[in-house]
């Protein structure tokens, strides 16, 4: 029987801003096709973790392979090509029609100076029909609204044509309802996903496995019925609460008590 390749695999990673460890051998993995959560209070490493994956930051240690191979070893196109990346902050300096952002998910197939062909403009129009933003791919992006933003970014990567997608708090600035909205577009791709998620009540209901992160270090990694336990949140967090399963997701649901 053949063995699975994690679609990704970080293996004792270290990084650190100066003195200060922000990463303390993390050890992580995702298979193909999971939906797995990175949680934690804020500070924990969870996106110092995303970026080092992504590569916005260089690990001083430990390794990061997508697909088995070491990333060290690969360029930063060919790695675009395989990880599609959605962060929580995503102004751009001018001012570009929502069509042009999309575009810019196909740059890993390009070779410089390449312009768009008509293959380009139908995956571009075909992600923004898949966020239901296809009658606006003429608005500026700039005028959009937080939601409306993130969906134009989810449709980049699309576009880009990756089978794993980051998320980095994805959600965290947003309505309830964009938050939703915004999970279950990604749901619906069937790509594997690693997210950091702030709230874990999503983490709950769209993860199939979670880390918890503390202090830079993995202190809990399991289902999130596992790992989200009131002990655990407490322990984490410094919070009360109760949890149950919820009688119509079928999911863990956690419900905050007050301190007093």
């Amino acid at each position: 029987m053949d063995t699975i390749v994690p679609k990704l695999r970080v293996e004792n990673l270290l990084f650190s801003y100066g003195e200060k460890t922000a990463a303390d051998h993390v050890s992580i993995q995702v298979m193909p096709g999971e939906f797995v959560g990175l949680i934690g209070p804020n500070g924990s490493g969870k996106s110092t973790v995303l970026k080092n994956v992504y590569r916005a930051l260089e690990p001083d240690g430990g390794t990061i392979e997508i697909d088995g191979e070491d990333m060290k070893h690969m360029s930063f196109k060919e790695s675009a090509l395989k990880m599609a990346v959605v962060g929580q902050e995503n102004d751009v300096p001018f001012n570009f029609k929502v069509s042009e952002i999309v575009a810019m998910g196909r740059t890993p197939h390009k070779r410089l100076f390449d312009i768009d062909t008509p293959e380009d403009k139908k995956i571009v129009h075909h992600a923004l029909e898949h966020v239901g933003m296809a009658d606006m791919e003429k608005r500026n992006y700039l005028n959009l609204s937080g939601g409306e933003k993130q969906r134009v970014i989810i449709a980049r990567a699309v576009a880009q044509e990756s089978d794993f997608f980051v998320l980095d708090e994805p959600t965290n600035h947003l309505d309830i309802s964009y938050q939703l909205q915004i999970f279950d577009f990604v749901r619906r791709l069937n790509v594997t996903v690693l997210s950091a998620i702030h709230d874990l009540n999503m983490a709950a209901l769209y993860c199939d496995r979670l880390y918890v992160l503390k202090d830079g270090k993995v202190v809990l990694s399991g289902t999130p019925e596992e790992v989200l336990t009131a002990e655990n949140i407490k322990e984490v967090y410094g919070v009360d609460c109760t949890t149950e399963i919820h009688p119509e997701t079928g999911r863990v649901a956690i419900t905050y008590l007050p301190a007093n």
